[in-house]
């Protein structure tokens, strides 16, 4: 049957324990890879048959997304994935960024393991491989994250992974190599910086790359 209808015993979702969690990771996967882009309406029968699981761990699932603002939930047409940011949730972002980001980069410098620092060289040697433009976007969102894990303040590093969703939805929603190529430029700057140890370098780098992020999406944002 399950060949009939075109699916995988792969694609189906089979562990009982952490259900809800499992289902909460393979949509927020769609949701970040634009296989549900923004403003789409989530069809729960059609989620349920494809993961292989009943409506509960699904609306579970969309729950927890809801709280991190990936999906909304409208009246008479139930779940959709979020809007695209407009100019006012983005310029708002980006002050949250600049207020906490650089001091965080300053803090994962001066007490950055050697772990941290082997995964930031990785992300940068596959950014400067990859001719793809979103797994570049991917690799970004894990580069943020190596740094804000780094800083030691897990309240930091969750708020910013959190941001970091939405600022790799967006920027997936207008994927562009010479974005990409200006991006991995100034990592490569920070991470020059966190290499050192130098916490004012790493925290000047990070200002400065996220002002120029922030020049970049801002032109995307239709007139």
């Amino acid at each position: 049957m399950d060949e009939l209808l075109g699916r995988t015993s792969a694609q189906k979702i089979r562990r009982p324990l952490g259900l809800a969690e499992e289902v909460y990771r393979r949509i927020r996967a769609d949701i970040m890879s634009l296989k549900l882009p923004p403003d789409t309406r989530i069809l729960l029968d059609a989620l349920s048959e494809e993961l292989g699981v009943s409506q509960t761990p699904i609306r579970e699932a969309l729950s927890m997304l809801e709280a991190n603002g990936l999906v909304v939930r409208r009246h008479f047409s139930g779940y959709c994935t979020a809007p695209r940011m407009d100019r006012l949730q983005l310029d708002d972002l980006f002050e949250f960024r600049l207020l906490v980001e650089p001091h965080a980069a300053r803090r994962a410098a001066e007490k950055m393991t050697d772990d941290g620092i082997k995964q930031l060289k990785n992300i940068g040697a596959n950014r400067v491989a990859s001719t793809d433009a979103f797994k570049a976007a991917e690799l970004d969102t894990d580069f943020h994250r190596v740094l804000a894990r780094e800083s030691g303040n897990q309240l930091v590093a969750d708020a910013l992974e959190h941001l970091h969703i939405h600022v790799h939805i967006f920027r997936s929603c207008f994927v562009s190599t010479e974005i990409v190529k200006e991006a991995a430029a100034e990592h490569a700057e920070i991470i020059k910086a966190v290499r050192a140890r130098d916490g004012v370098a790493a925290e000047n780098a990070m200002r400065r790359h996220i002002e120029r992020t922030y020049k970049r999406l801002i032109s995307l944002i239709p007139q």
